[in-house]
């Protein structure tokens, strides 16, 4: 069972995300705050596996709030949840120990995957700010492109399908469909390849797609 507390200002907001999350047989919401500051001292006294915080509340606002847990509560890990996708706050999330980042307005079933990837110890960002973190990265140098296609070496056709699907920003559920496979098989094959080519999570391993050149559009990866 994945143990989780919610944190946001409002309680329409914190009622929506808990029934999402306990749709999953596999959560259970332990405790919600309406502020920064209520969530860590609720973080300190449940110690769930996950804290799920919106970027903007008052007291202390979620990224405050995720740098304060990552000192006094390290084992549990934080999703970013929130309305804006600014590459700052993307940046500063992941920078104060945030494993995942999701925005508001995603298919619950982001909120799910996210939750429950993190809860693994692994990173998740909504397709869409992959996307954006990605951008300056679509036109790669020719250095960058032989180093990225130089990791690539040892993946298997499959595992390139999926970096290269990665890259264009698909989920779980996307490249399943696209392959036509189920979604558990995908999950394999991403954190096979994720290890094998030296990356912590899929933004990375989509900027190693676009270096590559092996994402439709992304350009002549050096060529």
């Amino acid at each position: 069972m994945i143990r989780v507390v919610i944190a946001d200002d409002e309680a329409m907001i914190r009622s929506g995300i808990r029934s999402i999350l306990e749709s999953d047989p596999r959560i259970e919401v332990v405790a919600e705050a309406g502020d920064g500051h209520e969530a860590v001292e609720l973080v300190l006294r449940h110690r769930p596996d996950v804290v799920v915080l919106d970027i903007r509340m008052p007291v202390l606002d979620g990224l405050a709030a995720a740098g304060e847990l990552a000192e006094v509560a390290p084992s549990t890990k934080v999703v970013m949840l929130t309305t804006f996708g600014e590459d700052e706050y993307v940046e500063r999330a992941l920078g104060g120990g945030a494993l995942g980042f999701l925005l508001k307005a995603a298919d619950p079933r982001e909120l799910i995957s996210g939750v429950c990837a993190v809860a693994g110890g692994a990173a998740y960002l909504s397709p869409e700010i992959t996307r954006r973190v990605i951008a300056p990265y679509r036109d790669p140098d020719r250095a960058r492109a032989t180093r990225a296609r130089e990791v690539m070496a040892g993946l298997s056709d499959r595992e390139r399908d999926v970096l290269a699907l990665l890259g264009a920003g698909a989920t779980n559920a996307e490249i399943a469909a696209r392959l036509h496979l189920v979604e558990g098989t995908v999950k394999g094959h991403v954190s096979a390849l994720m290890s094998k080519i030296g990356v912590r999570n899929r933004v990375e391993a989509a900027i190693i797609a676009h270096h590559a050149g092996i994402v439709s559009g992304s350009g002549s990866a050096g060529d």
